[in-house]
């Protein structure tokens, strides 16, 4: 199928979950299990990743500053925005991608595979509101809850790294991190991470929701829709970073 195809298809997708559910109360239980699925099931890669980044970030940084013109408490101006605006939104979701993009489409490509979907549908169930939607709704809970996370231990995992190597001492890398805080930067880490979370449930989403055939479909795509996802991520945070900054 071409592009337009595939865009219509998606389209209606959303258009199709938009309805009110049959049972609320089997909706809201659906919610708060891909709440907790994406949230507490991908908090420890967050939280190694997260870490890791802002220590390499100090550590590099600190390499690269050997003027003495230019102030050691620039090494955590650059850690804490490097986090807010680009690796906390851009990086984690590419990680998600990857993380809960591949395990949504395996979920509803095996349901569909399996002719669950269809049989739901024969029992008169919207499907694209009963699967679909909980998953949208998780993402957009969870993932901006992560992006803070991640952007916080990024940057005490800077500071302690920082420390420790002997890179850049406690104090000063405190003082660089209160040294002209820009809220706006906070802002936009979190429209970002709106939007990433759209994309990170919507795109597996579809991709699991159409597939045909078997197990070997069910995996192709699974790796299409981290594929799609990740380019989709990149284009939306340049138009953001274009727009906002």
């Amino acid at each position: 199928m071409n592009f337009l195809t595939h865009f219509g298809r998606y389209l209606l997708m959303l258009k199709g979950m938009f309805t009110s559910a049959e049972n609320k109360k089997m909706f809201w239980k659906e919610y708060i299990k891909q709440c907790v699925d994406i949230g507490i099931g991908s908090l420890p890669i967050v939280v190694i990743i997260s870490f890791f980044l802002g220590a390499v970030m100090t550590v590099q940084t600190a390499a690269q500053l050997v003027s003495p013109l230019v102030p050691l408490t620039t090494i955590g101006i650059i850690v804490r925005d490097g986090m807010f605006l680009e690796f906390a939104p851009t990086f984690l979701s590419i990680v998600l991608a990857g993380v809960v993009g591949s395990k949504i489409a395996s979920e509803l490509g095996n349901m569909r595979v399996s002719e669950q979907i269809d049989a739901l549908e024969i029992m008169g169930i919207n499907t694209k509101n009963y699967l679909i939607l909980p998953k949208i709704l998780g993402a957009f809970t969870m993932v901006p809850v992560l992006v803070g996370i991640s952007a916080v231990v990024g940057i005490y995992g800077g500071y302690l790294v920082g420390s420790w190597s002997g890179a850049i001492p406690a104090e000063i890398f405190i003082t660089g991190i209160r040294k002209g805080l820009d809220t706006h930067y906070i802002v936009i880490a979190f429209y970002k991470s709106f939007i990433f979370s759209f994309i990170i449930s919507t795109v597996p989403s579809y991709f699991g929701f159409y597939v045909k055939g078997g197990a070997l479909e069910i995996g192709k795509a699974g790796t299409q829709s981290v594929v799609v996802s990740c380019i989709l991520i990149l284009v939306a945070d340049y138009i953001v970073a274009a727009i906002a900054l």
